[in-house]
């Protein structure tokens, strides 16, 4: 069994938003420890489907075993169809259609956005800067390069701009110009190595601050699982697969992940794109979602007293409206 343990952030909320109905199809697009996937499942009856996909190969195993813990009390013909999926947001909707799945036809979809605890607390992946480990960071370590092979590449502008983008950093100019200067000197292959230039720019943590190299780990892994680009993919192949009435769920950690999701489902909710200065819409434009809770939904207190990860956590829920093209 794999060690891989991860605590869901509202866990109940999401299960609520996604109005689960027992013969239902299910995608969970971050099946992570697997926490929000047995949720659903135990919901599920014979009738029902689970796609439960992650581009973490360890997620997947966790969340394989926390599935059959939920329905394992089920006879085998009252068990829904579960499908364990290794791939990230961009390969979505190939693996639902190698999979057979009917677009349109899905009842809810769930991301739970960004690094999960297990990921942060295993020091070999290279996530934290909490302990010296090889500089990694990539979600799924069978592909991809990793956080150092990418300080070794970029030059300073470029260093910048991922600083900037991924971890709104003020410093960034700085931590990049250091970041090339101290690679000259020797490369940058372990998160104490990266923490200590970064210390040597803006100083040490201090008091109850956030620790100083935290905004640029958060760019680097960013960069490194192409978050951006994979959260682009997601909320730009999503609604297709929901049937009228499916809800999507998608919760986020930071503004670098709220803003596009909250962009893109207010663009789904808006009937009329015509300027405003227009006397008639001309546009034909129609709302193809409905925003239960417009303003997205947070942690309760409590939620936040057992799991300080929960504080930054905001869900966001969108359900598809009938189009004349579903009649």
């Amino acid at each position: 069994m794999s060690s891989f343990r991860h605590a869901p952030v509202l866990l109940a909320e999401a299960i609520d938003a996604l109005q689960i109905r027992p013969d239902g199809t299910y995608i969970d697009c971050t099946a992570g420890g697997g926490g929000h996937s047995a949720a659903i499942a135990s919901r599920l009856t014979a009738g029902g489907r689970l796609i439960a996909i992650d581009r973490d190969p360890d997620a997947i195993e966790a969340a394989a075993g926390a599935i059959h813990d939920a329905v394992v009390d089920r006879r085998s013909p009252l068990r829904p169809r579960v499908d364990m999926v290794h791939a990230p947001f961009s390969r979505l909707s190939v693996e639902l259609h190698r999979l057979g799945v009917v677009p349109g036809r899905v009842d809810g979809l769930l991301a739970d956005l960004g690094v999960s605890s297990p990921q942060l607390d295993r020091g070999e992946r290279g996530f934290s800067f909490g302990q010296d480990a090889p500089l990694d960071m990539r979600m799924d370590p069978t592909s991809g390069s990793t956080a150092a092979e990418l300080l070794a590449t970029l030059d300073e502008p470029e260093l910048t701009g991922l600083l900037r983008r991924g971890g709104e950093e003020r410093n960034a100019r700085r931590i990049a110009r250091a970041v090339v200067f101290a690679r000259g000197l020797r490369p940058i292959e372990t998160t104490a190595q990266l923490v200590e230039v970064i210390e040597g720019v803006v100083g040490p943590r201090r008091g109850g601050r956030i620790h100083p190299a935290t905004r640029a780990f958060q760019a680097l892994r960013m960069a490194v699982n192409d978050e951006e680009g994979e959260l682009g993919a997601l909320l730009a192949q999503g609604l297709g697969w929901l049937r009228p009435g499916g809800r999507w769920a998608v919760i986020t950690f930071h503004s670098g992940e709220d803003r596009p999701v909250k962009r893109r489902f207010a663009e789904l909710a808006r009937d009329c794109v015509c300027p405003p200065a227009d006397p008639i819409c001309t546009c034909d434009g129609m709302a193809r979602v409905l925003l239960p809770s417009p303003r997205g939904v947070t942690a309760s207190p409590e939620e936040v007293d057992r799991n300080p990860r929960a504080r930054s956590a905001r869900l966001r829920v969108a359900e598809r409206l009938e189009m004349p093209d579903d009649r």
